[in-house]
């Protein structure tokens, strides 16, 4: 029923909202830009980079569903080469996971958490995702960090899952329908 409700009946423009380290952004952007111009053009999502010159950057994925995930899967893959690339001449005996964090608002983590962490532990399973909800909100914000850590088709997954989540809690509010490309987290 998840992978139905974001590929298929529910295939409505949103945002998805990635938390990003300077260094990771850079990987994203490329030389000259090159690299999230192609990662634009393949999936068709819009993807939007924050200014400055902060440690961490917002990278905003929106569009159709199916685009954003497009976009998100290459986005964890690219992180994924980025770790192999600095494996090659590192000592470290195991190679660490690729690690992404999703910006939700803190009033949807109650749904996402579950009762007594029940919905949560149900991504981990079903995904072989590591996921953990920030118990803090972000500075000077009314948004939490979800930080999910694991293989890139473990991510990718545990992402579609969490969007369902909150797809379907706003769909209970009946706002679905009129949802545009302002996406709603």
């Amino acid at each position: 029923m998840m992978e139905s409700a974001v590929e298929g009946g529910l295939n409505v423009t949103l945002s998805l909202r990635l938390l990003m380290h300077g260094k990771e952004v850079g990987s994203i952007i490329g030389k000259k830009g090159e690299t999230v111009k192609k990662m634009r053009e393949e999936s068709g999502a819009r993807i939007n980079i924050s200014e400055g010159n902060c440690p961490e950057r917002i990278v905003t994925l929106s569009g159709p569903t199916s685009a954003i995930f497009k976009a998100f899967s290459m986005i964890t893959h690219k992180l994924e080469e980025d770790i192999n690339s600095a494996m090659v001449n590192s000592t470290a005996s195991s190679q660490p996971p690729v690690t992404l964090r999703i910006v939700i608002p803190a009033s949807q983590c109650g749904s996402l958490i579950g009762k007594g962490g029940c919905k949560i532990k149900e991504i981990r399973e079903s995904t072989g995702a590591q996921v953990q909800v920030a118990g803090d909100m972000l500075p000077n914000s009314t948004e939490r960090a979800i930080t999910i850590a694991g293989t890139p088709s473990s991510i990718i997954e545990c992402a579609k899952q969490i969007c369902v989540v909150i797809l379907e809690v706003a769909g209970n509010f009946q706002v679905c329908e009129r949802w545009t490309g302002g996406g709603w987290w």
